[in-house]
């Protein structure tokens, strides 16, 4: 299965949106999008014409609630019936997320780093999170041009130094889309490597994101792999003891063609960096004729890589795209 395009994070007239789910879908679907979530706040009632509205327009709905606390914003996705977000208080989030989890779906941290009170009640993230093992994903970026905003970068530093630390959480944007409004800034988008297993596209998307199998761009897709002797790991894989080497052949692809009419660079002078808990492991600039490298990298001490494209837009030297982990187990 190919991976699909996915917007993560959005909202309808049912909570604080300006927009029918219809008009949700058919936004989602001229931006060249697949599949994208409904994450009203507090609420699933916005999912009423959900089956009519795939129907019509073709594309994937997964249904979603924005819990919306005045200790922080969690998106919990997958669930067909309502959880309730109200006992959540700021020492206690672990038994929402797992009455969330008991229910068949994942949660993941919205915008933690946004200004909070009194400009956003509650959009600053304020739970104590006892143990990240917890956490399905973090959204990383959020907003249009996300890779430009101050909180954007320490919500990713905050993802990174999780990695450090030897947690498997995935990394996703969401635009927080409340109204068709019309924007010449970038638009992130959130690329899900769904398998052909049984269930919907959104039941493998949500499967897909819990396994870590994202990759995140504003403009070409990029994908990872690293392969051994006997096996080929890919995006929110896990190298096994058994292939541990002293170095790792790691392949990157970059697509170009991927909703190229919605976006494009001007001389974006691409870089691609392999990142991980050692550091910048290599560093090399790409070109738009040449989708596919392979990097042999140190293996000794890495629990985990990523890749990270970077490039001009807009007069700002600013990171593109990049990739889930794959990790290493140790």
């Amino acid at each position: 299965m190919p991976w699909i395009a996915c917007e993560l994070h959005s909202h309808t007239f049912h909570s604080d949106g300006r927009q029918t789910l219809m008009e949700l879908a058919n936004g989602a679907k001229a931006l060249g999008f697949e599949c994208f979530a409904l994450t009203d706040h507090n609420t699933m009632t916005g999912l009423h014409d959900k089956d009519a509205v795939e129907q019509e327009t073709g594309i994937s709905i997964i249904s979603g609630m924005e819990w919306t606390t005045f200790y922080g914003h969690m998106v919990t996705i997958g669930l067909t019936n309502f959880v309730d977000w109200r006992p959540a208080g700021p020492d206690d989030i672990h038994k929402g997320i797992a009455d969330v989890h008991r229910s068949g779906g994942i949660v993941g941290m919205a915008h933690p780093y946004r200004i909070g009170i009194p400009i956003c009640t509650g959009c600053f993230w304020e739970f104590n999170i006892e143990n990240w093992n917890d956490m399905d994903y973090i959204e990383v970026w959020s907003g249009t041009f996300p890779s430009i905003k101050t909180d954007n970068d320490r919500a990713y530093r905050l993802w990174t130094d999780k990695l450090n630390e030897g947690y498997r959480i995935a990394a996703t944007s969401g635009r927080d889309w409340h109204a068709q409004e019309q924007t010449d800034e970038p638009v992130s988008v959130t690329y899900l490597d769904i398998d052909d297993g049984e269930g919907t596209v959104t039941n493998r998307a949500v499967r897909a994101l819990a396994a870590g199998k994202v990759s995140v761009t504003i403009g070409p897709l990029v994908t990872l792999e690293i392969r051994t002797d006997t096996a080929c790991y890919g995006v929110g894989a896990v190298v096994s003891r058994q292939d541990h080497s002293h170095s790792y052949k790691v392949h990157v692809n970059i697509d170009f063609h991927v909703r190229k009419e919605i976006w494009d660079f001007q001389e974006p002078h691409y870089t691609l960096n392999l990142i991980g808990n050692t550091g910048v492991l290599s560093e090399q600039f790409v070109t738009v004729d040449q989708p596919n490298y392979e990097i042999e990298i140190p293996g000794d001490e890495l629990l985990w890589i990523r890749a990270e494209l970077k490039g001009n837009v807009r007069g700002v030297r600013t990171l593109i795209a990049f990739t889930n982990a794959i990790y290493v187990d140790r």
